[in-house]
């Protein structure tokens, strides 16, 4: 068999990188869940090289992810982000990390973690995909559908289910390296 990456990962180092180092990697650690719910809403409409190239300075804008900060910004501080051209400076997803901020907390509140209200969609365990080729890789399952409806549900905002699998992918909860990837092993190993 085969041993190349993912295609989708290309030479880009820095895409590179985050293939090799965190994509399809179980993450339990509610800054970092937290992290790639911002991200991957800031990436709707664009490419995730996009916002990997403006990762470092979304962290800084975003106060290392810090939740309980996020969720105090108010209307200044989201006029001051929309100056800032380290940022995709668009309003209704910078208005939407912070309410989600706040919806984060509540969730946090009410089941004890985001993580583990989130992994719990999964009953706490990666699903482990074996796809041969990119083709075969959904952009959306019904599983993520319901999790957007929960969400949403919740009072978090864009969590379409397109962003809801690549969140599941980002972190983790699916393994969708292509079978041919060296990667796919050493995360479906993580699932055990």
């Amino acid at each position: 068999m085969q041993s190349d990456p993912c295609p989708w990962c290309g030479q880009e180092p820095l895409y590179r990188r985050y293939h090799d180092t965190e994509w399809g990697v179980p993450v339990h650690d509610d800054a970092v869940l937290f992290e790639f719910l911002i991200l991957e809403g800031a990436q709707a409409g664009l490419s995730w090289l996009t916002v990997l190239r403006k990762r470092e300075h979304y962290r800084r804008a975003f106060e290392g992810f810090d939740v309980a900060r996020v969720a105090r910004f108010d209307a200044v501080r989201i006029e001051a982000l929309l100056r800032d051209a380290g940022l995709i400076r668009n309003r209704l997803k910078l208005a939407s990390a912070v309410s989600n901020a706040r919806a984060f907390l509540e969730v946090q509140a009410r089941c004890g973690s985001f993580d583990r209200y989130i992994w719990d969609f999964v009953d706490g365990r990666p699903i482990v995909n074996r796809f041969e080729s990119m083709a075969e890789v959904p952009a959306v399952t019904p599983l993520a559908e319901t999790i957007s409806r929960d969400l949403k549900r919740r009072g978090f905002r864009f969590v379409g289910p397109t962003i809801v699998y690549a969140h599941m992918q980002a972190t983790g909860m699916v393994n969708d390296h292509l079978v041919t990837c060296p990667r796919h092993a050493v995360c479906a190993m993580l699932a055990v």
